[in-house]
């Protein structure tokens, strides 16, 4: 299971990856075990309701309950877990099965819901909402710090650049890393474009590489991407998703980069 040592700035870049929402059980064991078999160790990321959906009759996911029976078959298989929570009481319950709470990036300056994270003794990855500066996450850290959890993990996930449309200040992962918490890069959601679909969200997956390459040659602890294996039909975020068949090569590529940089070679 992950630890929070393993997102240390000197440790190899860790893998959160898996399909946006649970979709069916078959279908997360699938994806963990596909996944797992292309990158190895790695932290198996669905959620069990997506309560920010652009339309009323988005797909949100099974719900607390079956989706937590569902990911607690996942960890069994021996996978590691995250999931997102949307309210205070979903924390602890949550936190029996996932090893990584996830605060959403709509609800990061939520006190409540980053108190109840912080005190379940979890991993929390805070993603920094579209509309907050890089250093003012810093904030919500220091709110599931102070209850005695320092297991915290600041994602960017882009900023809002104008209507639908996201942009990556790639200068905000240095700042988020300056100061002193272990960053993540999520590459899928930072291509997406807010309910560019009009019902639903679009997305320019062709800029996922480059986008992760750019974040691991500035230096990050964890790479975020929603994998699917037919994103065309999945039922949240395909149009921003990495189609599984190019996980292979884009894990190896950054992994190498990764390796680079840590060894200090592109500083020297």
């Amino acid at each position: 299971m992950i630890d929070f040592s393993q997102f240390a700035h000197n440790q190899p870049l860790v893998l959160i990856a898996g399909p946006c929402v649970i979709e069916s059980e078959d279908h997360v064991h699938r994806m963990a075990r596909a996944i797992g078999d292309i990158a190895g160790p790695f932290v198996f990321k669905a959620s069990f309701d997506k309560a920010n959906r652009t339309s009323l009759s988005g797909y949100r996911g099974p719900g607390l309950r079956e989706g937590l029976r569902i990911l607690a078959g996942v960890k069994r298989a021996g996978y590691s877990i995250l999931t997102d929570i949307h309210e205070p009481a979903q924390a602890a319950p949550a936190a029996e099965v996932a090893d990584i709470l996830q605060i959403p990036a709509f609800l990061c300056r939520q006190t409540d819901l980053l108190l109840e994270a912080g005190r379940t003794g979890r991993i929390v990855n805070i993603k920094k909402g579209q509309f907050v500066a890089p250093q003012d996450i810093a904030r919500a850290a220091e709110k599931v710090a102070s209850t005695g959890n320092s297991q915290v993990l600041l994602t960017e996930r882009g900023s809002s650049f104008g209507y639908n449309n996201l942009v990556v200040d790639m200068r905000g992962l240095k700042i988020m890393r300056d100061m002193g918490w272990p960053v993540v890069f999520d590459a899928t959601h930072s291509v997406q474009l807010p309910s560019g679909g009009g019902a639903a969200s679009g997305g320019q997956p062709q800029f996922i590489e480059p986008l992760a390459r750019a974040a691991v040659a500035v230096g990050i602890d964890a790479l975020f991407v929603e994998v699917h294996d037919a994103p065309e039909r999945a039922l949240s975020d395909g149009p921003n998703a990495l189609r599984l068949d190019l996980l292979p090569e884009l894990w190896r590529r950054l992994r190498a980069l990764d390796a680079l940089v840590k060894s200090g070679f592109l500083h020297a």
